[in-house]
């Protein structure tokens, strides 16, 4: 059995992954937390196999929490689920002891792949960071999930862009000349291409994309 404690800032996706594993008997998520400083402290009462971390938290961020755990339980195994897939935040990852880093629009089913990698003490990579960053970094195999390519539309990329802006969909329709519930439409559309969970995880992934077409 894999316990799993999960540090997420975003209720609903810990909502979401929590629902998916519920009935699943080899994992057994025994706690949820939304911030830094909670999950070290849950950590280390409950003393989980494995730990599933976002990068950005309130009051502390997960690459800080994770070198608090790993310097306390080195056993504890750390997977990061995250927006960032810039090579500063994957190595700042690395050196506080994470060994699995994944994106959140990777998917549940990379996510299930992650956990059983890393609980088994292997290395774990989401395909879509920087892999070659990756490959200079890591001594030793490395695990790489496998996932199809997210094809936005030429208009989706232009909105996402305004999205990343801060443009509001009123104002994206009017930029654009078109209607707001076109605009509405093009937004539920990329949550459900980028297996996002709703339209603020969508900003989200907007920004720390850094989208420039």
């Amino acid at each position: 059995m894999i316990t799993i404690i999960i540090a997420e800032d975003h209720q609903m996706l810990i909502d979401g992954v929590t629902s998916f594993f519920e009935y699943d008997e080899d994992i057994n998520i025994i706690g949820t937390v939304n911030n830094g400083e909670e999950l070290v402290k849950l950590t280390l009462l409950k003393q989980p196999k494995l730990v599933i971390t976002d990068i950005r938290m309130p009051i502390m961020d997960g690459i800080q929490a994770t070198r608090k755990i790993k310097e306390k339980y080195p056993h504890i195994k750390i997977l990061a689920m995250t927006m960032f897939d810039q090579p500063e935040a994957i190595k700042q990852m690395l050196d506080a002891g994470a060994t699995g880093y994944i994106l959140k629009n990777s998917g549940i089913k990379m996510l299930s792949k992650a956990i059983q990698v890393v609980a088994e003490g292997e290395t774990f990579f989401d395909p879509n960071v920087a892999f070659n960053f990756m490959n200079d970094y890591i001594e030793g195999n490395v695990n790489v999930g496998k996932t199809e390519k997210v094809v936005l539309s030429n208009r989706e990329k232009e909105i996402l862009q305004l999205i990343a802006n801060g443009k509001t969909s009123k104002e994206i329709s009017e930029s654009l000349f078109i209607a707001k519930t076109t605009v509405d439409t093009h937004r539920k559309n990329m949550i459900r291409k980028l297996q996002l969970t709703n339209g603020n995880e969508l900003v989200k992934y907007a920004i720390d994309k850094k989208y420039q077409f």
